[in-house]
């Protein structure tokens, strides 16, 4: 049985992967409602906390609830339980349910909810549509005996040091001799206490993305065979990969926009959806972005998207996307529930890849508010 698991631990671990920073500076993330001072065992995640979500958790005795839309967004003036939403937060309050909310940040990071959008409707080789900011980049310099030098740097490089472009595994060393003396208290790996140690040594250095700083020193660690590491960071001037939310990319082969619709139905299960252009036409370059991105339809057509997939469309925009020649598929908001299957797999790989520490549940609620009638022929 693994060691008992906090709230804390749980955030503290998906922010290294979805830090608050990436969030816009409008946006409402982090802790929402109850502590993280508290042991969890169970974690719920879902697209919406609302009434029928928080019942979902009370029946399945969750601690935490991660959510992508935020419970609380705009102030509130009051907290009244005979509103659906002050109902919701007593009962959030009255079984010790903590809320905890990744929004912008969850579409801005590597592998999120805009990727998950893109990768599920068979979209690839991707980049931010909107660009919002450049990864920060550090230099990591570390002394390792010359015999063991190989073997740390692939440790290093499988936790994602070393990329550089198209290329990855990149690294540069010279030899050297370190020196040292292991004091009475310390338990060397070469050498005796009190005695002045000479070792033929190897300088490595390689580059990283500041989010990648903590795996890649705990890599590091793993691999070296001293006691006491000796290393360097630099952080660097150097710009790194460009982040932010959207996606635009390609479609493997040319389709219909017709054919490319009824892609996007099955990538994401749902029923219907609406579409703006010629649906003859065909289509390659796509763009994308979760939720409402209406405003962001010049963006992807300056961008060169022959298609864009955005939720919550309204007349006007359609109308003026369609004069410029660029096709709209509105699948709907809710499609951004792929993001429970990303952070479920991404908080199983993080607490239970050995032994099973954490119950992580998708929420099975339906959140979706709209249902879509057909004509009887």
């Amino acid at each position: 049985m693994g060691d008992t698991i906090t709230g804390n631990d749980i955030i503290k671990a998906f922010e290294e992967w979805c830090p608050k920073h990436l969030a816009f500076d409008w946006d409402k993330v982090g802790l929402q409602i109850g502590t993280l001072n508290k042991k969890v065992d169970n974690v719920m995640v879902t697209l919406d906390v609302l009434e029928n979500v928080v019942d979902e958790a009370i029946e399945k005795d969750v601690d935490l609830i991660i959510s992508h839309h935020p419970i609380i967004f705009k102030p509130l003036e009051q907290i009244n339980p005979d509103q659906p939403k002050g109902r919701a937060i007593q009962k959030l309050l009255k079984h010790d349910i903590s809320v905890y909310a990744a929004h912008t940040n969850l579409d801005v990071v590597e592998g999120g909810v805009n990727d998950a959008m893109a990768k599920a409707v068979g979209v690839e080789t991707t980049s931010p549509l909107l660009k919002t900011d450049k990864e920060k980049l550090i230099k990591l310099t570390v002394f390792v005996p010359a015999d063991y030098a190989d073997a740390l740097k692939e440790a290093i490089h499988q936790a994602g040091a070393g990329h550089i472009g198209a290329y990855s595994h990149c690294s540069f060393s010279i030899d050297g001799q370190g020196q040292f003396k292991p004091s009475d208290a310390s338990d060397p790996f070469i050498g005796e206490q009190g005695k002045l140690e000479k070792v033929e040594e190897k300088r490595v250095e390689t580059i990283l993305p500041q989010r990648l700083l903590k795996p890649v020193l705990q890599a590091m660690e793993e691999a070296h065979p001293y006691e006491e590491v000796a290393y360097d960071l630099y952080p660097l001037l150097n710009e790194g990969r460009s982040i932010g939310v959207g996606r635009i990319g390609e479609l493997p082969e040319p389709m219909t926009l017709k054919d490319f619709s009824e892609q996007v139905k099955r990538g994401y299960d749902i029923p219907n959806l609406r579409v703006v252009g010629n649906l003859d036409k065909k289509v390659k370059k796509v763009a994308l972005l979760g939720g409402s991105g209406e405003k962001y339809i010049h963006l992807a057509k300056r961008n060169g998207a022959d298609v864009y997939i955005t939720g919550d469309m309204t007349l006007h925009p359609a109308q003026e996307a369609l004069e410029m020649g660029l096709s709209i598929i509105d699948p709907g908001h809710h499609v951004e529930k792929v993001m429970k299957q990303v952070v479920k797999s991404y908080l199983d790989a993080r607490f239970n890849a050995e032994n099973k520490q954490l119950t992580i549940y998708e929420s099975n609620a339906n959140t979706e508010p709209f249902q879509f009638l057909y004509n009887q022929r």
